[in-house]
């Protein structure tokens, strides 16, 4: 049985999730992260050296790194997540690379100042909030007249990016209204798979729900 090893409200685990319930298979989710003050033991530091999650625990292999994983489960249980050519796989693999090396620092220091007062909010908030426009509209860009963002067909790259462009077109920031990608991510919430990863949807496959 497939163990994820994480919060359900974290949006790396939620990419996790999303893989999950897309191939299929059983699994068991178990609360960790900031609120249960859990990640820092010993016990998880093994599993985990960050002390971050999610990290999954697959028999005898652990992991950790959400897009990592992401790999890993489409490599093993469905592999059309991904390309069939090494060509084809840079498609899929250069969104999830982007994410992690353009979208994801804008993307976390507007997560957590988006909810403050302005005046409790970092010096640099409103570069962020630049940054992260402008990332959003190269996405925009390139989903518009697409439903997916590789191969014509759901793969990690979508999986990898739906559960974090989601929470960035609700941060209450002033912002275009990126049509292109909300239209885009409708039709992902569309999909029973990422509506359970969300929490929208209960899952038949945790077996811990």
């Amino acid at each position: 049985m497939i163990r994820l090893l994480g919060r359900s409200t974290s949006g790396n685990v939620q990419k996790v999730l999303f893989v999950l319930e897309e191939i299929g298979v059983k699994y068991t989710r178990e609360d960790y992260g900031r609120q249960f003050n859990n990640t820092q033991t010993p016990e998880y530091k093994k599993l985990n050296p960050n002390s971050k999650v999610p990290t999954l625990i697959d028999g005898e292999t652990v992991i950790w790194e959400s897009h990592t994983i992401l790999r890993y489960l489409a490599a093993l249980h469905k592999p059309e997540l991904t390309g069939s050519t090494p060509a084809e796989k840079t498609y899929v693999e250069r969104w999830m690379d982007w994410l992690l090396a353009s979208l994801n620092t804008p993307y976390v220091a507007v997560f957590k100042d988006s909810k403050n007062e302005p005046e409790k909010r970092a010096a640099d908030f409103a570069a962020q909030c630049a940054d992260l426009i402008a990332q959003l509209k190269i996405l925009e860009g390139h989903i518009a007249g697409k439903s997916f963002f590789a191969l014509d067909r759901l793969t990690l790259a979508d999986i990898a990016l739906a559960s974090i462009v989601k929470r960035c077109l609700e941060f209450p920031i002033e912002k275009p209204e990126f049509l292109e990608l909300t239209r885009w991510i409708k039709s992902m919430e569309a999909r029973p798979a990422f509506a359970v990863a969300i929490g929208a949807k209960p899952s038949a496959l945790n077996t811990a729900a």
